[in-house]
């Protein structure tokens, strides 16, 4: 049947059809590719002298046809494009030379035709498919780099973070092309990366579906995901600025708005109450109020609520987040928090308890990058002594190197040779490093080699480490360790406060990191070795005696911070007294001696209060004027010396009238009847 009578039977003529989109389909049937070939043949054999027009034709409707997708247009006319200049620039050194024009004529026709057989005699989809492979292979070539790095939304920050130079290093250590020290990552900063890894998305996500119906929709965070379950979120009043630009560092601060500095009065008047449900009810007004949802979290924490606690943790950490700096960046190391300013420490104090909670859930990975993260926001003063933690998670998360790195970096000017922690995590951390199977022989020998010299250094400098670290690991130790005088009680009694406090707190976060069989045996080894170079009057071992005298004379007030936080009964038993006796706020636990304060509280009127006890009372009754509750007045020095005055006089006033009170009291015995009929036996 010819093409004639098709159209017809279809309804449709010649001069019906459109031109361009008409003859897009998103396939092409059986039926219409031997209408295509009919059509090919009619017109080879009607019109041989027209070969060249017709040719064009038949390449312009094919070019038409065969999409399996009507959107592929958008990039094909690229690709067209570059093939019309591709073959005019092959055209160009024809045109200078002499020649027949028929003949070219019909050179340009013979291959035409070819090109018509080739293309009739394979199917549609390879076409389309040819055309796609083109467009790919363009991108690719173009484009190479710049498509991965679309793909991979990691390698992408990577990437905007290293051409931006950041990198958390003094001076002094000079330009390195690895990875710096802090490096933060996003990704990392989520526990369910780190659970994926652990057990797989299918277990941690499970079939969590989005609902759609009374869905809230939430900003966008790195450090929390927000729940349905938490309240509205609104501003609660805070906001962050940039105080100042010094060498690429910026310097910001949180502050607060008048709403919210009254009701973080509040707060202070909810605490000084000593009653939780005072918290509570402040918290149903205020959901977002940071000093309350982290008190809030110390009671539940307290009341094995571990679920809720963390939930007001994350929810704090959320509300900082939305009120972060467009500038204030979590992974470039280079945002700096003064924890001087009381506005700033309940950030610090939200994300060490964040911390806390994610590496008793076992994510050690996400706890160490945000521990790197409290790290970088002030690395010279280090208010909450991340020093003294890094090392246990890393060495939890076996991530050797990053120690190794840190203390080979920071070495030079911060000392953490002489942190307890420092000395043996390196040790362990070579160990580790020669235990791998996949390592080469003689470098397995080196760091074996460079563990054991490690260790006995750190025997030597901290020998009061040895005996506790064996009783929680349950060890028994040798009689020649127990009755040598370098290990024995005298070691324990010798050292100085400021170092008990640092061996404890070690001794009691890492003991579980020395409980394998594999580092119990070289740690017997070692120590046997210590005791014969301490035999032998090594002059080392006295050195490090010299060193122990001179230093560690007293610890400064961010260690004491770290190890009231840290809440480990072998270092909370070693605090000084003027720690222990001062009263700790769980929302500003030891706060600095010199703090920025931007505002202050007002001074309340005081009320006499109905719990007053008896004495309190008595002594109201006769001097109106007495409270026991009001604070010393600050006034002018006239004005003070001037109420002491009052105050020694009514005082004497107070003990006359005692005295005159208690001297006119007479006790006089009630009066006794003679009973003859009475019983001797019977009691009065």
């Amino acid at each position: 049947m010819s093409t004639r009578a098709l159209r017809r039977l279809k309804g449709k003529q010649r001069g019906q059809e459109a031109l361009d989109l008409g003859d897009l389909t998103l396939g092409d049937t059986p039926e219409e590719q031997a209408e295509a070939e009919e059509e090919q043949l009619d017109t080879a054999n009607v019109s041989p002298s027209n070969k060249k027009s017709d040719g064009r034709k038949a390449k312009k409707s094919k070019a038409q046809k065969n999409f399996s997708n009507i959107y592929e247009l958008i990039g094909s006319t690229d690709i067209e494009g570059e093939k019309i200049s591709a073959d005019e620039e092959a055209e160009k050194p024809n045109r200078n030379k002499t020649s027949d024009p028929a003949k070219n004529d019909n050179r340009d026709t013979d291959k035409l035709d070819q090109k018509h057989e080739e293309e009739s005699a394979k199917p549609p989809g390879d076409r389309v498919k040819k055309k796609k492979k083109k467009k790919k292979t363009k991108v690719t070539s173009e484009d190479g780099q710049e498509a991965a790095a679309d793909d991979n939304i990691d390698l992408l920050l990577e990437n905007l973070e290293q051409s931006n130079g950041l990198s958390l290093q003094n001076d002094d250590s000079g330009v390195s092309d690895r990875r710096p020290v802090l490096h933060v990552e996003h990704r990392n900063l989520n526990s369910e990366t780190e659970l994926k890894r652990y057990f797989g998305a299918r277990a941690v996500l499970g079939d969590q579906r989005p609902r759609q119906r009374n869905r809230q929709f939430h900003r966008s965070t790195w450090m929390t995901s927000p729940k349905d379950s938490w309240p509205r979120f609104s501003r609660p009043g805070i906001s962050m600025t940039l105080l100042e630009t010094k060498d690429g560092v910026h310097y910001f601060t949180f502050e607060h708005s008048r709403e919210y500095q009254q009701v973080q009065f509040k707060f202070l008047d909810a605490v000084e109450s000593m009653d939780p449900n005072n918290i509570v009810a402040l918290l149903q007004l205020n959901p977002y109020h940071i000093d309350s949802l982290l008190q809030l979290s110390d009671v539940c924490r307290i009341q094995e609520d571990q679920e809720m606690a963390r939930d007001l943790i994350e929810r704090a950490l959320y509300s900082f987040e939305c009120a972060f700096h467009p500038l204030f960046s979590l992974t470039s190391g280079t945002s700096r928090l003064d924890y001087l300013r009381p506005e700033n420490r309940a950030f610090y104090l939200a994300l060490y308890k964040h911390m806390m909670f994610l590496e008793k859930r076992g994510c050690p990975r996400t706890a160490l990058e945000y521990c790197k993260l409290i790290l970088s926001l002030d690395p010279d003063s280090d208010p909450l002594c991340m020093l003294l933690l890094i090392d246990f998670l890393a060495l939890r998360s076996r991530e050797y190197q990053s120690v190794l790195q840190l203390y080979q970096d920071w070495e030079e000017h911060r000392n953490l040779s002489q942190l307890p922690n420092f000395a043996f995590s390196t040790a362990l951390c070579h160990f580790h490093l020669s235990q791998q199977e996949n390592m080469d022989p003689e470098e397995s020998h080196k760091q074996r080699h460079k563990a054991d010299q490690l260790l006995q250094i750190a025997l030597i400098m901290f020998p009061a480490v040895l005996m506790p670290l064996l009783d929680l690991c349950t060890v028994q130790p040798d009689a020649a360790v127990t009755s040598h005088s370098f290990f024995g009680p005298n070691s324990q009694i010798r050292q100085l406060p400021a170092l008990a406090e640092l061996t404890g707190l070690y001794v009691g976060r890492t003991c579980t990191l020395w409980r394998e069989a594999a580092v119990m045996l070289w740690l017997e080894e070692t120590v046997k070795e210590v005791l014969r170079r301490v035999d032998a009057k090594d002059p080392v071992v006295e050195d490090c005696q010299n060193k122990r005298k001179q230093r560690y004379q007293s610890a400064p007030r961010n260690i004491h911070r770290h190890v009231l936080l840290s809440e480990i009964k072998e270092a909370t038993s070693t605090l000084p007294l003027e720690v222990t006796t001062q009263p700790v706020m769980g929302f500003d636990p030891l706060p600095p001696l010199d703090s920025v304060i931007s505002y202050t509280r007002p001074e309340r009127p005081r009320v006499g209060a109905s719990n007053e006890s008896t004495l309190s009372l008595f002594f109201r009754s006769l001097l109106p004027n007495f409270n026991i509750q009001d604070p010393p007045r600050q006034e002018d020095d006239m004005e003070v010396a001037r109420a002491g005055q009052e105050l020694n006089q009514e005082v004497n006033r107070l003990m006359v009238a005692m005295r005159d009170m208690l001297a006119n009291i007479r006790f006089q015995e009630p009066p006794r009847e003679d009973n003859p009929y009475r019983d001797d036996d019977e009691w009065d």
